[in-house]
């Protein structure tokens, strides 16, 4: 009886501990995969607001300007494409404003307090992230910005009125560099923060030529 037992119990024993295996091996299995389902999405979304410090650069010395705030508002959009690299794109409201002088052979001389120009811009940049850890994640941020003006408003001293520009250039294209961290509230919720540089390469406005930069707080949530 003894030996018909032992001999029952080892075959027993065997199957339970393959049983055990293969469930704790799927259990693993499962909880990886739902691990990294939630620290690695492909695809994120978030709202942005991001004041800025924006200035002309004219060609010309006979222009005088300085810096002036703005600010821009509006989705983000991550698109990844390998592990930690991203496609970042978005839809913005950008409004990149200024003071400045202009000489008398200008079409409107005299000094503005005012030059504002606001765009739709749509960032076609790439994104490198490192790896998240409870508390968050790092990044780095390249590429260009496609901006479509919207309105163009300058106010001269004195004056309380604020008038269209004459000759803004309906098409702007920058070049964006910037980094910051995203940190993590929780496993669909992110606060991003950084900071941003974008120099503009084409011309904003015909008298002067001058073309726009400017420097930006990235404020930001993503879901």
């Amino acid at each position: 009886m003894a030996n018909f037992t032992k001999k029952l119990f080892a075959p027993a024993v065997l199957i339970a501990a393959v049983l055990f295996g293969n469930t704790v091996s799927a259990q693993d299995y499962y909880t990886n995969q739902r691990g990294n389902s939630l620290d690695e999405k492909n695809f994120r979304l978030g709202l942005s607001v991001n004041p800025n410090i924006g200035w002309y650069r004219y060609n010309d010395d006979s222009y005088e300007s300085s810096s002036k705030m703005g600010f821009s508002y509006g989705l983000l959009a991550d698109l990844g494409f390998a592990k930690n690299y991203y496609f970042s794109t978005g839809l913005l409201i950008n409004s990149i404003s200024s003071k400045a002088t202009y000489p008398a052979d200008a079409t409107k001389s005299g000094p503005r307090d005012l030059i504002r120009l606001q765009y739709v811009d749509i960032p076609l940049t790439v994104k490198l992230k490192s790896e998240e850890n409870e508390l968050g994640r790092f990044y780095g941020q390249f590429g260009f910005t496609t901006g479509f003006k919207v309105s163009g408003k300058e106010k001269f001293e004195g004056s309380t009125k604020k008038e269209d520009i004459d000759g803004d250039d309906l098409f702007r294209l920058g070049l964006q560099l910037g980094g910051g961290a995203e940190w993590r509230l929780s496993d669909n919720l992110s606060l991003l923060t950084g900071l941003s540089f974008n120099n503009g390469f084409t011309r904003a406005i015909k008298d002067g030529k001058p073309k726009t930069s400017f420097v930006a707080l990235n404020v930001g949530v993503f879901f």
